[in-house]
């Protein structure tokens, strides 16, 4: 569905991205991991087409999109979960979902706000309610239910869970259970190693911008080292 291939991508002279390569099959929940300032959020970036690539390519189910603006990316079928959630403060809950609704009528079950209020009953009872009046945690589920409602083909969530109290993070995670289940394609974000290992297919780890390993959660999980050399604060 989605390849990354040998990217290299730059903040004016800067270099930070190099060779960058990750690949999203259909149905695949896929992480990238990495301590912070490794060229994570960069990569999502390059792939939504805010930051374009001086080498390689981004292809998504077959077509180049990396010389595309970043509404044709979105149009293509790539929904996202920002970092900092980016909620509209001054729209109600129910026109923050209702904006960004679109059917594409690939999926058997679309996502409508009846569905999203389903998936989060707390958004639900604030539907009238102003982004900016909602907690951290109603706003996380608001930019989740936001992305779900464009009905993506691939949902990317960018540190989903960061800042957010346990309870609230254990809705997150339920959340992304359920769309691996309904096998939604997701590309996660995300520091915590022991839950995407219960969830995710094949694990990216990154450093200083580039892939340095690959592999399943089995092999993630039975590999200390690498995780303490790699993820270890």
């Amino acid at each position: 569905m989605l390849e990354v291939h040998d990217v290299d991508a730059f903040y004016g002279d800067s270099q930070v991205l190099f060779g960058m390569t990750i690949a999203v099959r259909s149905g695949q929940v896929v992480t990238l991991l990495g301590r912070n300032g490794m060229g994570k959020t960069t990569t999502v970036r390059t792939i939504l087409g805010i930051v374009k690539p001086r080498t390689g390519s981004v292809t998504f189910n077959g077509t180049r999109i990396d010389r595309l603006p970043t509404y044709a990316v979105a149009r293509a079928g790539i929904g996202l979960v920002p970092e900092g959630r980016q909620i509209f403060p001054n729209l109600s809950v129910r026109e923050n979902l209702i904006a960004t609704a679109r059917s594409r009528g690939h999926q058997r079950k679309p996502w409508t706000l009846d569905r999203v209020v389903e998936l989060f009953p707390a958004l639900g009872a604030r539907l009238g309610s102003a982004g900016n009046q909602l907690s951290g945690g109603e706003q996380q589920m608001l930019a989740i239910g936001r992305a779900l409602m464009t009905n993506p083909q691939l949902m990317i969530m960018d540190e989903a869970t960061e800042g957010l109290a346990p309870l609230v993070r254990q809705e997150i995670w339920e959340c992304l259970a359920s769309l691996k289940e309904a096998r939604q394609a997701v590309l996660v974000i995300d520091k915590n190693v022991e839950m995407l290992t219960r969830l995710a297919d094949l694990h990216h780890i990154v450093e200083k911008g580039t892939v340095v390993w690959k592999g399943t959660s089995e092999e993630l999980r039975g590999n200390t080292s690498l995780q303490t050399r790699y993820l270890g604060v």
